[in-house]
């Protein structure tokens, strides 16, 4: 039981990552909502296919972290280099579900875009879900492994 946590932010950062990688191939898939707009329907974001691969590879390695954080394999990762990563990817997905206080996250204004309702939806409060079970993974460590 104390695996399902850990396994489902890996299975979650895996698929993230491979949607990021499709990106990075010239997928189109989902593309169309998973770009901020202003209300005119301009992108405020143009990523390259370095970048999707970047974010994918960053996703990839956030899904390998939590891998460790199961029982499934030894975790070879120095307690004080796991304690500070353990803190940090929720940390950037609580900073990323609170926003830029103008097109991302809880408290941008409301719009109507299909990306900002689209974030309302389904980015933020899975950005929140992340961090949730991060935090939740973090503060639940016996003593000896923070």
């Amino acid at each position: 039981m104390k695996n399902v946590y850990p396994i489902s932010l890996f299975v979650l950062f895996l698929l993230l990552s491979m949607l990021h990688f499709s990106w990075g191939i010239g997928s189109t898939w989902g593309i169309a909502n998973a770009l901020p707009t202003n209300e005119k329907g301009d992108l405020l974001l143009n990523p390259t296919i370095l970048d999707c691969i970047i974010v994918g590879l960053v996703l990839l390695s956030f899904a390998a972290f939590y891998l460790l954080q199961s029982t499934l394999i030894k975790n070879p990762l120095a307690p004080k280099f796991n304690r500070i990563i353990s803190w940090v990817i929720p940390s950037i997905f609580l900073i990323r579900a609170a926003g830029d206080f103008k097109h991302v996250g809880i408290f941008k204004p409301s719009m109507d875009t299909p990306f900002a309702l689209a974030d309302t939806y389904y980015y933020s409060p899975l950005c929140l879900v992340i961090a949730g079970i991060g935090y939740y993974l973090v503060l639940s460590l016996r003593p000896i492994d923070r």
